[in-house]
């Protein structure tokens, strides 16, 4: 943001592009290189990629890679199991909807709320 917002005062042009591919590339180096630092402090033997940051072909690449340099078996599922919980989510909420479970607009977010509790 600094960057863009000193493009911006300076009227120097930059290509979005560019910043947004750089911004990914910086978060996929440090996911990949904090996880498999991670697992190599710890001892661990495989390290796993899931959901649906798994369906990153960057990230996954550069995990596999830093895995294999440290002799780390890495290992991730076919791109059609890389989903995030979205249709997890929608189908509790259709289950609680066909129950007759409604929420007011004051519902809430509770992370690690187990499903079907209140």
């Amino acid at each position: 943001m600094n960057y863009l917002n000193g493009c911006e005062m300076k009227h120097i042009p930059y290509n979005k592009a560019d910043v947004a591919a750089s911004f990914q590339q910086a978060v996929i180096d440090v996911l990949a290189d904090r996880s498999v630092k991670a697992a190599k402090g710890h001892g661990v033997k495989t390290l796993a990629l899931t959901g649906g940051v798994a369906a990153n072909t960057g990230l996954r690449t550069a995990m596999e890679e830093r895995a294999a340099a440290e002799g780390i078996e890495f290992v991730c599922p076919s791109f059609i199991f890389c989903t995030d919980n979205g249709a997890m989510i929608g189908a509790a909420g259709y289950i609680d909807y066909m129950r007759g479970i409604r929420d007011d607009l004051s519902l809430n977010a509770i992370p690690g709320l187990p499903i079907g509790a209140r």
